[in-house]
């Protein structure tokens, strides 16, 4: 057998990849031990996996339904590789398991196979076919987005069931997306089955869903009061739920609703998610009454303009398109911010500040929380911008949009701050989150004085360039990156650093790097070695640097960037 690579064009005899000098067995979780000569010909799957993992908690569960389907035929076999911690843990996660494992005792085996195959993660499976050969190390994936439909596990067969997928695509009907051999209804919150024929000629919304996943219950709220209004309508509408819970408890949550459902882990819901690769959850996949995809994603519209978004065609897409132009128009800062009888920002004292006292400033909304590592670690950075910022121009502002889960959390955090909040709880939160997509924090979003949007990236700008940013406009920020273009090019090629003794650092483009001089994060220019993956900013690189002196001279080192004096 040869060792070497992660497999590829290697012969592997499994004998001396499983066996060690005083073992020639592999055992199961009811004690026996069986001789490892017995899966000379087969199949094997090597399955790396820990019990402490929760990824591998979710797959191993898979692997097991496909496992059992497979191994009737012989053909197949798999042999587990733990990463536990004691026996104990071993023991009791292989009890889940119907198929062979490496012994806990034999860590060295075990260590060499993850060297072997070249182990980063778990769960991860590598299957290896009947000569020896690897198939191939993407198991995992293949067994989740395939299962027992991708055995052999080879690129052949997953190659046949990618151009199956696409000739169906192009003959899409309910029944190709919602039937499968075994089944031919939906269910019902009640449980009653109902013939996936009875949506024939109806416009369908594929609805997948997480329980447990917040943004997943809060839309089906929403979608809730959407689907009773066009009902009332008497609209054709109807619903499939494509539940992609692991926890039979979570998924009959779900469904106490009115609508129809795939049932709990039928194999046609990660199916149908690849199928539509599905980047986010929750995502409702609108199926028009021909069958064929009508829209990718009506989240949003119903979230925006409600039963005025359907039947979501392309037409009423796009006269939606166009008043959302229009309200993006007539946008002002009491549009954004006033909501019913609410109409006032707290300070950290928590006196009330009307929202009319900020017409006509520029304003920052700082989407953050005390939770949050990385918004801990930038709100030092946005408090120096903030008065660099009010020392040129006071008719600037913040307004903190918090996260956090408690109020004495939001409390302390506020109370590092120099600025305005919402406070604590307030709904205005999430038409603000919704109205400028905020996927994740820390997030600023600019808006001008006479209340449009400027940018929702103020966050990158701010990293880059600091109080310069300001005031966020797309012209200013090419202007700011063409000077610092110009000027970057008076800096060295290469810098020797004191921080960095082992390799010259080379000025390069980065989009966004963690300085390893002071541990603030960058973006643009870096000096930088690619083979330690070592960064410094500009500042950082040319500072006490004697290779540099001289380019150094005449300039002045402000934030991550140096420039001309």
């Amino acid at each position: 057998m040869a060792h070497g690579g992660d497999g590829d064009g290697v012969t592997h005899d499994l004998f001396t990849l499983l066996s060690s000098d005083d073992r020639d067995f592999l055992v199961r979780n009811n004690g026996d031990q069986v001789k490892i000569s017995t899966l000379t010909g087969k199949i094997l799957g090597l399955y790396f996996s820990g019990s402490w993992c929760g990824p591998c908690r979710r797959f191993t569960p898979k692997l097991v339904e496909v496992y059992q389907e497979l191994a009737s035929k012989g053909g197949f076999e798999v042999v587990f590789i733990s990463s536990d911690r004691d026996e104990e843990s071993f023991d009791g996660y292989l009890s889940e398991m119907p198929w062979l494992a490496i012994p806990f005792s034999d860590l060295e085996t075990r260590k060499g196979l993850k060297d072997l195959f070249k182990v980063r993660g778990i769960p991860h499976l590598v299957v290896i076919d009947a000569n020896g050969k690897v198939s191939t190390d993407q198991g995992t994936k293949v067994v989740t987005e395939y299962g027992v439909d991708g055995y052999p596990f080879t690129a052949e067969k997953i190659n046949l069931l990618k151009e199956q997928e696409e000739a169906t695509k192009k003959d899409q009907s309910l029944t190709s997306l919602l039937v499968s051999s075994s089944r031919d209804y939906l269910i019902s919150g009640d449980g009653n089955k109902v013939s996936v024929s009875e949506l024939e000629g109806k416009i369908v919304g594929l609805y997948f869903s997480l329980q447990i996943h917040k943004p997943c219950t809060d839309f089906t709220r929403t979608l809730l009061n959407f689907y009773k209004n066009l009902k009332e309508k008497g609209e054709n509408f109807e619903i499939v739920l494509i539940s992609l819970d692991y926890e039979e408890e979570h998924f009959k949550q779900g469904i106490a609703v009115p609508w129809l459902a795939l049932p709990f882990k039928d194999k046609n819901c990660e199916k149908l998610a690849r199928y539509f690769e599905l980047q986010t959850v929750p995502t409702l996949v609108i199926i028009g009454q021909d069958g064929k995809t009508l829209h990718p994603n009506v989240t949003e519209l119903i979230e925006e303009h409600g039963v005025e978004a359907y039947p979501f065609s392309a037409e009423k897409v796009a006269e939606l398109a166009e008043i959302e132009k229009a309200r993006l128009e007539a946008q002002t800062l009491e549009s954004l911010l006033v909501a019913e009888d609410t109409d006032f920002v707290i300070e950290t004292s928590g006196s009330k500040v009307p929202v009319s006292e900020l017409v006509g400033k520029h304003i920052l909304l700082y989407f953050s929380a005390h939770w949050c590592p990385p918004c801990r670690s930038f709100l030092p950075k946005l408090i120096t911008a903030y008065h660099e910022i009010k020392a040129k121009d006071n008719a600037f502002e913040i307004i903190f949009i918090s996260s956090d889960r408690d109020q004495s959390s939001f409390d302390d955090f506020f109370s590092s701050m120099p600025w305005l909040a919402l406070p604590f709880g307030d709904p205005r939160k999430t038409l603000l989150q919704r109205k400028f997509k905020i996927q994740g924090i820390p997030a600023v979003v600019a808006i001008s004085p006479s209340g449009k949007t400027i940018t929702t990236t103020a966050r990158k700008l701010i990293q880059a360039h600091g109080a310069d940013a300001f005031p966020f406009t797309e012209e200013h920020v090419k202007h700011l990156e063409d000077q610092i273009e110009q000027e970057a090019k008076g800096w060295p090629e290469k810098v020797k650093s004191e921080l960095h003794a082992e390799h010259e650092l080379t000025r390069t483009r980065r989009h966004n790097y963690e300085c390893d001089g002071c541990r603030e994060s960058g973006s643009g220019w870096s000096f930088y070695c690619k083979e330690c993956d070592f960064d410094l900013h500009p500042k950082c690189a040319l500072k006490n640097n004697e290779a540099t002196n001289k380019a150094k001279e005449g300039y002045v080192c402000d934030g991550d960037v140096c420039r001309k004096a």
